[in-house]
């Protein structure tokens, strides 16, 4: 996740597709951590958590502190961004809820695939 968005950012032209592009692999990104910090939560949780940071992030983008903390190391950037733009909210929220579903159905495949087995219910 991480290298495909700094390919993106690197590789490619800046254009909406890229920013678009960047904005879901930050979001997917975040969704990820969530569970990786907290593995047993469920995916609607994993998704509320990563919305509200991705929304705070952009939020923060209306105060002059992440272009403050980019201009001091630059790579804050990657993380901060530098300009508020609603857009990117909207791609935040479908994209938390795209990975949740995801996640949501990737559960229950492996329960279903757990039980079959033999092995009763899959712990979540």
């Amino acid at each position: 996740m991480v290298a495909a968005g700094l390919g993106i950012h690197r590789a490619l032209p800046s254009s909406a597709a890229t920013d678009i592009a960047g904005d879901a692999l930050y979001a997917a990104l975040i969704y990820l951590l969530v569970l990786f910090a907290a593995p047993r939560v469920p995916p609607w949780a994993a998704a509320l958590a990563a919305g509200a940071w991705c929304t705070a992030v952009e939020l923060l983008q209306l105060t002059p502190l992440p272009a403050t903390w980019g201009a001091a190391f630059p790579p804050a950037r990657l993380v901060f961004g530098s300009a508020f733009d609603p857009r990117d909210l909207v791609i935040y929220a479908v994209t938390v809820v795209v990975c949740a579903v995801v996640d949501a159905a990737w559960r229950a495949w492996t329960r279903r695939r757990a039980m079959r087995a033999g092995g009763g219910p899959a712990e979540e």
